[in-house]
């Protein structure tokens, strides 16, 4: 058994997960860099730490996968901390505005492929990993799940006409309304096992999900995952939170 913690961050090769599976590493833990490309996966890992690791996993590909989790069974035999990260905004080319994002994805309009694509990685992909993980991260003495969401998918605040970014409720953040729904369904199942499963919104972060957009720093958008990620016996389950506190549901 692999002495250190072990920690699996999907779509870490950029971004918010890139910033996660730093900060984990930093925090002690071995670092399994999930990504689709094993070549941007590599490179990132020699970014994160000396003993981080690539690994490929397209959280749309059941083969991927599965073979992704017999490779953790085989080399570490047990999964602490599971980080579900990847996901993806909008299928159009890249570099596209946020304002064209957001126009685009109004329901009257929405391409219906493109919201099967995004609910594809956002919601099915994070069922699909997280089921795969499940028999390695039960090997774990306190295993943690942390799904990053967003305040976009909150109900809450979009069913408040006072919400400024009310107009943002598109294909994306119908996927983390899902996810928020995923997280309690997970929370609820794994709560006997002692296995914690909480959502983070990490804020409005600049990253080509919005063009570069977004105000916050990586740095600044993974302390709430990370933090999720280290909770101990006494921390929450089946919560959404940021770095201001509870997201309401």
């Amino acid at each position: 058994m692999h002495s250190k913690p072990v920690a699996l961050v999907t779509g870490a090769n950029k971004g918010i997960g890139l910033q996660i599976a730093k900060d984990l590493a930093a925090h002690g833990f071995t670092v399994l860099v999930g990504s689709r490309n094993i070549n941007n996966g590599e490179a990132a890992a020699k970014s994160v730490a000396a003993d981080a690791r690539a690994i490929q996993l397209d959280v749309t590909d059941q083969a991927s996968i599965r073979a992704a989790a017999e490779r953790i069974r085989k080399e570490f035999g047990r999964l602490d901390v599971l980080v579900n990260n990847a996901g993806i905004a909008q299928t159009g080319k890249p570099g596209r505005p946020l304002a064209e994002i957001v126009k685009a994805s109004r329901p009257s309009v929405a391409s219906l492929a493109e919201v099967r694509a995004i609910f594809e990685t956002n919601v099915f992909g994070i069922i699909a990993v997280t089921q795969a993980m499940l028999p390695l991260l039960r090997e774990a003495p306190a295993a943690r799940i942390v799904n990053v969401s967003s305040s976009t998918g909150s109900l809450a605040l979009n069913s408040d006409p006072a919400n400024p970014r009310r107009a943002m409720f598109g294909a994306y953040s119908w996927s983390k309304t899902a996810l928020n729904a995923i997280t309690i369904a997970f929370a609820a199942e794994l709560e006997s096992a002692g296995i914690k499963v909480n959502a983070a919104c990490p804020g409005f972060t600049a990253t080509d999900l919005n063009n570069f957009e977004g105000t916050r720093t990586v740095q600044q958008a993974a302390r709430e995952p990370v933090r999720l990620a280290l909770l101990d016996a006494n921390g929450p389950t089946g919560t959404c939170s940021s770095d201001d506190g509870t997201v309401p549901w």
